[in-house]
């Protein structure tokens, strides 16, 4: 007999911020754990969360993430979770300690790029970003658009297509 197909599989895609790389530019990522509540995994892996507010801290040598999304259950009781409540972040010491050290650097702070289920396990990639200024972002919509058309224009020379 055939399994149940669900929405999400086991290395299925949750929720992507993908404002955040337009807003800002990644400098490094890591793979967190998140801690979760109740229902919460359930909500997620109905595929529902929104990344779209969220970022995340550094409180007393804890990552914490906050303003991320996760809807309430739709089956759930009284036993359901706060849809924005703070979330704790799962890091070795060791990263904790150098991403504290980056963040005190400069202009920088804590986005999270995807929520992702992994071996049964809600993950959270999280990039370490630098604000971007307009031009920039400018810039990068015009070295994308360029790079489109050459790459279409190099594909009908291939095909002998004659413009």
């Amino acid at each position: 007999m055939a399994k149940k197909k669900k929405n999400t599989t086991s290395g299925g895609v949750i929720a992507t911020n993908r404002k955040a790389r337009h807003d800002y530019t990644i400098l490094d990522t890591w793979e967190t754990g998140i801690v979760l509540v109740g229902t919460e995994i359930k909500s997620l892996r109905e595929g529902k969360a929104s990344l779209v507010e969220a970022f995340a801290t550094i409180d007393n040598g804890e990552v914490w993430l906050r303003n991320l999304h996760i809807p309430e259950y739709s089956m759930g009781s009284w036993t359901n979770h706060s849809p924005r409540r703070t979330r704790k972040l799962l890091m070795h010491r060791r990263e904790i300690d150098s991403l504290e050290g980056k963040l005190r650097d400069g202009n920088r702070t804590l986005v999270p790029l995807s929520m992702y289920l992994k071996d049964g396990k809600a993950k959270v990639e999280l990039g370490l970003a630098q604000g971007k200024q307009d031009y920039d972002k400018r810039q990068a919509i015009k070295r994308r658009t360029e790079d489109r058309e050459i790459a279409r224009d190099l594909g009908q020379k291939f095909k002998g297509i004659k413009a």
